[in-house]
């Protein structure tokens, strides 16, 4: 039956005027590669640049659509968007790709020069010396500067590391490597340094200037490092170097590449796009649509600004930097193969958006929140630094607005990020309030999918992420990570204990609004799942589903921790202050609480389910959960990755409640089709698995040893231990320098009876990157460290 909308006539013919007039007032510009300035920007007669349609639109009080027609436009500097750009509601503006048609933006130029032979396939040529050689891509495709060790994209690291990149035999090696550039992990691990070379003042020493990349500074690690842009070390395919002084750029080219007819691309600007206003005049309602965007500069030797008492320093730039904008956003594009941060929001920020977005290949961090630092009262900037108790400004919260808020990040891909970089993030948020991270699906990073710097000032919802592939070149981080080095910190932990006891009220001058991070899945292999370090205060943890890592709360004050899902791991309570307010209920754990230095359990640990009765004793023992249950908490289909729990489930019992397992990560159809899937565990941890015999582990597969046949077979002196049975080339276990039929005994000096055994300790201590592992080989017992990356 058809339904009429029964208007009065003369209402429903304002209703249409008023619909025509809106629409009769939205204006079109179009920009093409084959347009001119001096054209009106119509359909037929298009501008030629972003810069020309930006300028014109101006003049025009309407919404305003400009198309970008198919192309690659290369920009020599930013587009900057500033107070005379701003756009009131309903007069956006829109900046967008034509429908159908690939835009790329792009930070390079073409070199264009004459090619000759050098040494065999290397090609040479006389380049500008006015252009910056920072990266060289060859049709598309990154080369590398020349380096040691050569690049090897199965090695865990930095693509090729090695402990004598800077020794003195390589140095003098060198006849001139002066602009080098080094770069090497931190010494714990905690992200990284880089270094240009500024001199070789003798035959085996180098001049260095940087290492100011880590707010934690504790040298360079002594393994992971390596050092490019040295001549002499252009020795395989897909490397370039360029002589300085003689203007002569080398690249080492495939065979049978032809010059004439190759494009030789050079990014020459660290940004594409810029937002510019301030709190008092903000960029308003402005927005990309649907580009490209790629060829940026390395920034990694202008990341100096330290991030208050966090292990960060950053670079306040990107691909699309936002200050002082409002209700502005970047939609739809993707960003790739870009030399530092995609998209950086800084001091004052409010209703702005990133979604749609597609992050890959990237130098740094995706997308970054950072406020200023004046807007934060009694700040501090290095972890031991502290301000007196009696100099503390008292006042909760920020002292100006100069800072993100109400922002949005949703539906995004990030893979393939920290290319350079190694303390970035998927998103990272640092002086910031209210910003919400919503179906972004994030993996393949060297640190953490999403990093909150400290409590200042909260209010962030973290909902409906897939995160995994975490933390795959530093430790002791999470897949989610946190600190909450706010006014009540002090590097001395008993002076701290009294303070906060004398003024609790301090806690939460920092950390006013409660964080909450609800309906995630996380996996981290190299750390903690959810990892709430050093202080991390006011949080509400709900709903999320741990697949390997488990959930960590170190020092901090009331957390609410409830109705999570830890596979193959448990809950790992460190260092709590008394009085925490702390709550973990209502949980499945599938291992032990892995507590260190607890003396008080806080507010509440109970009501929550383990996998046997001795993992339940454990907990009776430190006098929590006195209401929990232990069994099998029957999931439907942990095979697919469904870790709901079937009806009857003791789980049930306790007052855990299913949530929803198919709503992780993006959900437009385009990221869906082009995101990995996260590895699914094998469950080791319910009571069947002490018998369970055979297991995969760091890429390869280990069994129990079985019966008197093993035994005899191996050399054994009982029937205990756990056989090396596959170690595939490429994978952990197999450089781990274990062969086929060793038998491990112990990790870490523990003993290791079975897999179980191993299993247990092993995500018990993973996060520590390596461990001690004692095995019989040749029937003797011999000893070797392990890296676990």
């Amino acid at each position: 039956m058809k339904r009429h909308l029964n208007l009065p006539a003369g209402l429903l013919f304002f209703t249409l005027i008023l619909f025509l007039s809106i629409n009769a007032c939205a204006a079109e510009l179009y920009v093409s590669k084959s347009g001119n300035n001096k054209n009106p920007g119509t359909r037929e007669k298009p501008l030629a640049t972003i810069e020309a349609a930006r300028d014109k639109v101006r003049s025009i009080t309407e919404k305003t659509t400009v198309f970008l027609r198919q192309g690659t436009y290369y920009l020599s500097k930013p587009i900057v968007f500033g107070a005379l750009d701003t756009r009131k509601n309903g007069q956006e503006v829109v900046f967008k790709a034509f429908p159908g048609e690939k835009v790329i933006i792009s930070g390079a130029t073409e070199i264009v020069a004459k090619w000759s032979a050098g040494e065999g396939n290397i090609r040479k040529a006389l380049v500008p010396a006015s252009l910056i050689y920072d990266q060289l891509f060859l049709d598309g495709k990154m080369l590398r500067m020349a380096r040691y060790p050569n690049y090897d994209s199965t090695s865990s690291h930095f693509g090729g590391f090695s402990s004598d990149a800077i020794s003195p035999q390589k140095i003098r090696s060198w006849k001139n490597p002066e602009g080098a550039y080094v770069h090497a992990m931190h010494k714990h691990e905690w992200g990284d340094y880089h270094y240009q070379v500024i001199g070789k003042p003798t035959d085996s020493t180098l001049t260095l200037s940087g290492g100011y990349q880590n707010n934690r500074q504790m040298g360079m690690h002594d393994k992971y490092r390596f050092i490019e842009n040295v001549q002499e070390e252009l020795d395989a395919i897909n490397e370039w170097y360029f002589d300085k002084k003689t203007r002569t750029l080398f690249v080492y080219a495939p065979a049978g590449t032809d010059f004439s007819k190759v494009k030789v691309l050079a990014p020459q600007i660290r940004h594409l796009f810029e937002f510019r206003g301030t709190a008092e005049v903000p960029v308003q309602n402005i927005s990309l649509v649907g580009f490209e965007m790629t060829h940026t500069l390395r920034t990694f030797m202008d990341t100096k600004e330290p991030l208050l008492r966090s292990d960060w320093a950053i670079y306040r730039g990107a691909v699309v930097v936002m200050e002082g904008a409002e209700n502005c956003s970047v939609k739809q594009c993707d960003f790739n193969a870009i030399g530092g941060n995609g998209i950086f929001f800084s001091n004052y920020n409010k209703n702005n958006e990133v979604s749609g977005c597609h992050f890959r290949n990237i130098g740094a961090s995706a997308v970054c929140f950072a406020g200023d630092p004046a807007a934060v009262r009694s700040p501090s900037f290095e972890y031991h630094e502290s301000v007196p108790y009696a100099q503390l400004d008292k006042s909760p919260g920020p002292k100006s607005n100069n800072h993100p808020s109400g922002c949005r990040v949703y539906n995004n891909l990030m893979h393939g990020l920290g290319q350079v970089e190694k303390q970035v993030a998927g998103v990272q948020i640092s002086m910031s309030m209210d910003i919400t991270v919503s179906h972004n699906t994030i993996y393949n990073v060297p640190r953490a999918g999403i990093n909150i710097s400290e409590g200042t000032w909260g209010g962030h919802i973290i909902e409906f992420n897939d995160i995994f592939n975490t933390v795959l070149e530093t430790g002791d981080h999470g897949s989610f990570n946190s600190w909450g080095r706010d006014r009540f910190w002090h590097p001395d932990r008993g002076l701290m204990d009294r303070l906060t006891a004398d003024h609790p009220e301090v806690i939460r001058l920092d950390a006013i609004k409660t964080t909450v991070i609800l309906n995630n899945r996380f996996r981290c292999d190299h750390g903690w799942d959810i990892d709430l370090d050093d202080g991390s205060s006011n949080y509400h943890i709900y709903n999320n589903l741990c697949l390997n890592g488990g959930l960590k709360l170190r020092e901090g004050f009331n957390r609410i921790v409830e109705n999570n899902i830890m596979i193959n791991n448990s809950f790992h309570p460190h260092v709590w202050f008394a009085n925490s307010g702390d709550v973990f209920r209502k949980n499945v754990v599938t291992k032990p609480y892995f507590p260190i230095q607890i003396k008080e359990w806080g507010k509440e640990v109970d009501y929550n389910f383990f996998p046997d009765q001795n993992a339940l004793e454990q907990a009776h023992s430190n006098k929590t959960d006195l209401h929990s249950l232990a069994g099998d908490p029957m999931f439907v289909d942990p095979a697919s990755g469904n870790y709901q729990v079937k009806p009857g489930s003791p789980a049930l019992t306790v007052g855990f409640v299913n949530f929803p397992m198919d709503q992780f990560g993006v959900v437009s159809p385009e990221l869906k089709s082009q995101a990995a899937m996260v590895p699914l565990p094998e469950i080791t941890s319910f009571a069947d698995s002490q018998t369970k015999n055979e297991i995969g582990w760091l890429g390869g597969r280990v069994r129990n040893v079985a019966g008197l046949g093993d035994r005899s077979a191996y050399g054994l002196p009982d029937e205990k231990g756990v056989i090396v049975e596959t170690l595939p080339g490429g994978t952990i276990l197999g450089r781990s320098g274990l062969q086929k039929g060793d038998v491990i005994r112990s990790l870490n000096k523990r003993e290791v009876k079975t897999v179980a055994d191993l299993m247990n300790i092993f995500q018990e201590v993973n996060w520590m990157g390596k461990g001690d592992i004692e095995f019989f080989r040749n029937q003797s017992l011999q000893a070797l460290s392990v890296s676990f990356k």
